[in-house]
């Protein structure tokens, strides 16, 4: 199995918006897999699945290639590889998207014993678990250690190149915690009204910053993550941030258009 091909070819589909051809093409090769008894080349095959599942919306079927792919693990003997972890990542993010974190919390967990034991401080791969895991446990009520895993992912990301986008990203994630907090019958008498506006607001200019940040590239990624973080600001009131982060990302897309 050449898996770069495959994973060539779904790439095409998935800008081309061939979303029915990119199905088809991880169904055809998860066939062939399963028929030759490749579970390695299954386990990769169900990874890319789930995502582009959980992109397209379809709960039952990203949720069945998490399933698939996790009981794989062990009979592959990968428990404690990098390729378990990037598992247990991936199907934790496919039930946090459909509204269960709950299932999704002790993955993000037991990735995290084997990417802290395996990657180096600086490795972005960190950050992005510090941040998916907050954003899963601030769905369960867990306020407290979400924003200690955001703490965690702004450290390793201060260490990464261009490692302010992720940090806008954390800041607005931790404002949103916050938020939560505030409107938490068990939590808003943590402070008073304007001492949270005053959180939040610090959060939200901090998210400012990193995207002001003159050093980024306005690439393809730049314009993903604005566009990611723009109704954010929309929601905190900065709607004039949000209109010239929507007028960045077309600029960026008609730029990469004329370039094609």
């Amino acid at each position: 199995m050449d898996f770069g091909r495959i994973l060539s070819k779904l790439d095409h589909c998935v800008e081309t918006k061939d979303f029915e051809g990119a199905k088809e093409l991880l169904r055809y090769w998860l066939e062939d897999a399963k028929e030759n008894k490749n579970e390695r080349g299954q386990l990769s095959l169900y990874n890319e699945s789930m995502g582009l599942y959980r992109k397209l919306g379809e709960k039952e079927m990203a949720v069945n290639c998490a399933k698939n792919a996790l009981s794989l693990i062990p009979k592959t003997g990968m428990e404690d590889t990098i390729t378990a972890a990037t598992t247990y990542i991936n199907s934790a993010t496919v039930y946090k998207a459909f509204g269960m974190a709950e299932q999704g919390v002790p993955l993000f967990e037991k990735a995290k014993v084997i990417y802290e034991r395996e990657l180096k401080e600086d490795d972005g791969r960190l950050g992005g678990l510090y941040n998916n895991t907050g954003l899963a446990l601030n769905d369960v009520g867990r306020y407290d250690d979400a924003l200690a895993s955001y703490e965690k992912a702004l450290a390793t990301m201060a260490k990464v190149p261009n490692g302010n986008l992720e940090a806008a990203m954390t800041y607005l994630n931790m404002a949103d915690v916050y938020d939560k907090m505030r409107n938490d019958p068990e939590r808003t008498s943590d402070h008073t009204a304007e001492e949270w506006e005053n959180l939040i607001t610090e959060l939200v200019e901090k998210a400012e910053g990193c995207l002001e940040d003159p050093n980024l590239p306005h690439n393809g990624y730049y314009a993903f993550v604005a566009e990611k973080c723009a109704p954010s600001f929309d929601y905190y009131g900065r709607f004039m941030t949000k209109m010239i982060l929507t007028e960045r990302v077309n600029e960026i897309i008609e730029k990469e258009k004329s370039h094609s």
